[in-house]
């Protein structure tokens, strides 16, 4: 008896860009391996790997430029998984932009425009206008600079009004002024437009700024999906905090009443029971330093190794005095009290707080 695939529910705003069970080899390399994942209509994802961890693969296939294996791809009620390219309703911006040389500014965004002379003309006028370029139109791709040639390759992809727009890691080849400039630009207008978006990085901090949400992905398979914040403050695995910002991880032993315990010292957090070599994560910013040791607390003593200054935040390594192989960094704002009591050579008192402690098993990664 044959089957029939239905369409899913697309009356969920989350159900507008469906991509279920994908995977995908070349030859015996697993490149991703059953990846679900769901968009809403205006949205702004960002893929976040290390290279080789199938980002690129996936934006591909739903784009059509390669064929997966396995899975189905859903765009409001269209299954467009199997549909060409040219079906799909998207457009696209690769890392080198693509232009074409030989062709002026207009004639790049105007390329895939199928309509008179005089309402081609309009149409890149407005989008000469929107990526802010008004004046470059007879110009070549070599004449204007790295940055308008990317608001070009933009504008191109914008030409046609798609549903979807798909970015393959496109500010990766500038530098880091024009780079952080241009993606805040590119999610105003994005906002703007409010066309569906999916970005490629391997930008955390990219990623981190201008994404609603964000996909972790590692060796094929997706880690984490969450907003920016999530990510950040409440990684689901080891993987993922690892990756994203930096953090302390600090090797932990299991108290008689099942608390964990850092340098003989019992911190208020429970030991989950048979997790294998239990560290304790923490992010630098999270530390607190205190100006006195209170007889009591549950402060640790400190010795300040190492200061080092980046823009006005003073970053420190210090070791336990109770196991100086421990070693803690911290990040401290200049409106914090102990800023500058935050010196090479000094001893500091500091707490951990249980509500931005984590813990992993040390061999999850």
């Amino acid at each position: 008896m044959s089957t029939m695939t239905l369409a899913p529910d697309t009356r969920a705003e989350q159900d507008w860009l469906r991509v279920a069970g994908i995977s995908k080899k070349f030859g015996n390399f697993q490149a991703l391996q059953d990846i679900h994942l769901q968009l809403k209509k205006g949205e702004f994802v960002c893929l976040l790997g290390s290279s080789g961890c199938g980002k690129t693969t996936l934006l591909r296939i739903i784009a059509g430029l390669e064929v997966q294996d396995a899975g189905q791809i859903w765009m409001g009620s269209r299954d467009i998984g199997k549909l060409p390219p040219v079906q799909r309703n998207y457009g696209i911006v690769f890392q080198s932009y693509a232009l074409f040389p030989n062709l002026t500014v207009a004639d790049n965004i105007a390329y895939a425009l199928r309509m008179s002379r005089e309402e081609k003309a309009r149409r890149v006028a407005e989008l000469l206008d929107l990526v802010d370029l008004n004046g470059t139109e007879d110009r070549y791709p070599s004449e204007i600079s790295g940055g308008q040639q990317q608001r070009v390759a933009l504008a191109r992809a914008l030409a046609t009004s798609p549903s979807l727009l798909l970015l393959d890691e496109p500010l990766s080849a500038l530098d880091a002024k024009v780079r952080e400039r241009l993606r805040q630009e590119l999610r105003r207008l994005q906002q703007k437009l409010g066309v569906t978006t999916i970005m490629v990085t391997h930008d955390q901090e990219e990623a981190l700024s201008i994404a609603d949400r964000v996909v972790v992905m590692s060796n094929g398979k997706i880690e984490q999906v969450g907003t920016p914040e999530t990510i950040y403050r409440e990684p689901a695995t080891r993987f993922v905090a690892d990756f994203v910002g930096r953090a302390n991880w600090l090797p932990l032993s299991r108290s008689p009443e099942g608390k964990a315990c850092l340098a003989g010292q019992v911190l208020n957090i429970d030991l989950p029971a048979g997790i294998a070599r239990p560290v304790l994560f923490c992010r630098p910013e999270d530390v607190r330093l205190e100006a006195q040791w209170q007889f009591g607390s549950s402060a640790m003593m400190a010795l300040v190794e190492q200061v080092d200054f980046h823009g006005g935040v003073r970053s420190a390594a210090l070791s336990l005095c109770a196991d100086r192989d421990i070693r803690i960094h911290v990040d401290v704002g200049p409106n914090d009290a102990c800023y500058a009591a935050l010196q090479t050579g000094k001893r500091i008192s500091l707490t951990l707080p249980a509500d931005k402690l984590r813990v992993f098993s040390d061999t999850s990664l």
